[in-house]
């Protein structure tokens, strides 16, 4: 049953022949959400892409002495062939060097410029070819890119602009009548507080100092920049302007854009200006999610700090790597992949938690009953709890997901996983199997399983498309009706007539020593400012040049060494004792919409419970450390003598995450 339509969309990727692990995030979600949303029953358009013009790509191009198509169709090959490996279910991918969509955005410049949003003037600024970003000199960070940290150019010269400044009233009214336009809240405070309230200016949107790009129409030694081209193609992907634009009346306005937090004010500020232009809706959600960190650095095409998602598919399996990158971090905040975390999340919870519950459920069935469940049965204890919680997580999960919380919602399946691994313990099956007497109740005891297992299967769809064939292969599950989503509000579903299928394990346990080993050889960062080991602190002094500016030899310090410090407020949501380790607690802390992971020596004054709700300052940029095997990201500040310790605080309350000055 159709209920509606579902249009969900990642932004267009930029070609790079360097593609991290980072690339596959944002489509993981996306098709994480499309593949939901199907299961529920909408008509969903889900869309992926490139964006292939622009200076960068023309330069890149001429160095090796290939077209610029040429060097863009390669590399696009490259991105298909990922999406294949991570069975990512677009419907759509879009080119912006395709031939429908250089016309439509042509089009829409041209009505623009017609009905007076786009005018000709004189552009000079600062310009990062890599980033292919503008910047005002007051901007720049000692004089570079400060999103890449790379030489920027002077740049002179003639070029259309778009009124953005005339929206800025009614891109405000927007954001603050519409509360779940941009998501989380912490990027909406940002987009009002930092740019639009302060005031927008014009934006350029040609360029004549290259011609890899759509030309103007009317114009043509200008071509359109990335903004009107690269941004329109959520609308002309669905036949915008063409002659069949049925698709856009059926799934506009989208539902959700899904980006990068970096990306945010282009998708919140710069297209929503120009759909108003335009006199077209407004995408109902943009969300602006968080970065995947390595090594304390962000994952990126241009510092080089990549982590290749092909190798980690091809070792650990997809639904492996799929999990993890939706598990392991919360939507919307910052994240750290390291190969540990990676291989530890496996271990835990895919073969020892789900993979080991299939495996012996299972065997369980083909020994006691010969694999298939008889339908003579009796309950028991345990059996009603067992029931309740299973049942209740499908509702959980999808209230979850709705609000793209992936994180959450993995985590109340693995809930109902650990509940039913808890089941086995308390029934004891191999202790009934000793007396015929207890059949019945084994048998119960063996359906109740099953059942569970069939439940969860179908809600990890989702996330893991491999996973659940595997599962319904081994415990016998063929009919349809068995494995829809709808299927999960109902108990009892199990078909009577299945026979299990011992099969191989689902998830086998790595060799964590042996694997990080492999892997260091295997996938190794490249050098670059963001992962360079740092050097070690002088105290002041350098061998050869003496006293660095910002120090002196009595060992005070600047304000502005000081300003190097970013102090939080954070608040301790989750406490826990490291296991052989006496003055260890691991915390988790909330930084606004940021959670980080926190190892401190505290645990002979404060107690995990002592620790939970309290507000402690932490050092947020502090370079993440291992402690006992446990990343630390921060360090939580106290006061200590010879007799005591005393965490550092605050003596009212304020938001999690505010800045300490």
């Amino acid at each position: 049953m159709n209920k509606g339509t579902f249009y969900i969309t990642t932004p267009i990727y930029y070609p790079s022949d360097k593609l991290h692990i980072g690339h596959s995030y944002t489509t993981v979600a996306a098709d994480t959400m499309a593949r939901y949303k199907r299961l529920k029953g909408f008509d969903v358009m889900f869309l992926t892409g490139t964006d292939e013009h622009g200076q960068k790509i023309q330069r890149k191009a001429e160095a090796i002495g290939v077209s610029p198509k040429k060097y863009v169709d390669d590399i696009v090959e490259g991105i298909r062939e990922l999406w294949n490996l991570m069975k990512i279910t677009n419907d759509r991918f879009i080119r912006t060097t395709d031939t429908y969509h250089e016309e439509a955005v042509q089009n829409i410049f041209k009505k623009l410029y017609d009905q007076g949003d786009i005018y000709k003037s004189e552009y000079e600024g600062w310009y990062c070819t890599p980033c292919e970003s503008f910047w005002t000199k007051t901007q720049l960070v000692e004089g570079k890119c400060p999103d890449c940290a790379r030489e920027v150019e002077l740049t002179k010269e003639e070029s259309y602009f778009f009124k953005l400044s005339k929206y800025q009233d009614r891109l405000i009214k927007h954001i603050e009548e519409n509360p779940d336009f941009i998501q989380p809240v912490s990027r909406q405070n940002e987009m009002l507080n930092n740019f639009l309230r302060p005031g927008l200016e014009d934006l350029c949107v040609s360029r004549t100092t290259f011609n890899w790009g759509i030309p103007v129409s009317f114009d043509n030694k200008h071509v359109v920049y990335v903004w009107i081209d690269a941004l329109s193609n959520y609308i002309t992907a669905l036949g915008y302007g063409s002659n069949d634009d049925s698709a856009y009346k059926n799934y506009w306005p989208a539902d959700v854009h899904l980006v990068g937090k970096e990306i945010v004010r282009f998708h919140t500020i710069i297209w929503p200006a120009m759909l108003m232009a335009l006199g077209e809706p407004l995408p109902k959600q943009v969300f602006g999610h968080g970065w995947l960190l390595l090594e304390g650095g962000k994952m990126s095409k241009s510092k080089g700090n990549v982590v290749d998602p092909v190798i980690l598919v091809n070792k650990y399996g997809l639904d492996a790597i799929r999990y993890f990158l939706l598990r392991e971090v919360p939507f919307g905040s910052d994240g750290v992949f390291s190969n540990e975390a990676l291989i530890n999340r496996i271990n835990s919870d895919l073969a020892n938690d789900l993979g080991n519950l299939v495996s012996r459920t299972v065997a369980m069935i083909d020994k006691y009953f010969d694999g298939t469940i008889p339908e003579e049965r009796d309950g028991g204890d345990f059996d009603e709890d067992l029931v309740r919680i299973v049942m209740e997580t499908p509702k959980k999960v999808e209230d979850l997901l709705d609000k793209l919380q992936f994180s959450s919602a993995l985590t109340e399946i693995w809930k109902a996983v650990a509940r039913t691994n808890k089941y086995i313990d308390e029934t004891m099956p191999w202790a009934l199997a000793k007396d015929e007497s207890n059949r019945k109740r084994l048998a119960g005891v063996m359906f109740n399983l099953a059942e569970s297992i069939r439940i969860l299967s179908i809600l990890i769809q989702p996330f893991m498309p491999e996973t659940p064939l595997k599962i319904w292969e081994q415990m016998g599950i063929q009919d349809a009706g068995a494995m829809d989503w709808e299927s999960t509000k109902e108990w009892g579903k199990y078909p009577r007539d299945s026979k299990v299928n011992k099969g191989e394990v689902i998830f086998p346990r790595i060799d964590l020593k042996k694997e990080l080993e492999e892997l260091e050889k295997m996938v190794k960062p490249e050098e670059s400012p963001a992962n360079a080991k740092a050097e070690e602190p002088n105290h002041g002094k350098d061998s050869q040049k003496g006293p660095k500016k910002s120090e002196t030899v009595d060992g005070l310090i600047t304000i502005d060494d000081f300003a190097k410090l970013d102090l939080r407020v954070g608040k301790v949501i989750e406490a826990e004792k490291v296991e052989g380790a006496d003055k260890l607690l691991k915390l988790k802390v909330q930084l606004g919409e940021e959670v980080r992971q926190v190892v401190s020596g505290i645990h002979k004054y404060y107690t995990p419970d002592e620790m939970i709700g309290k507000n402690v300052i932490l050092v947020a940029n502090l370079k993440p450390v291992k402690l006992r095997g446990i990343e630390s990201q921060g360090m939580i500040l106290a006061a200590s003598n010879e007799q005591n310790l005393v965490l550092a605080t605050i003596d009212k309350e304020i938001e999690s995450g505010a800045q300490v000055k």
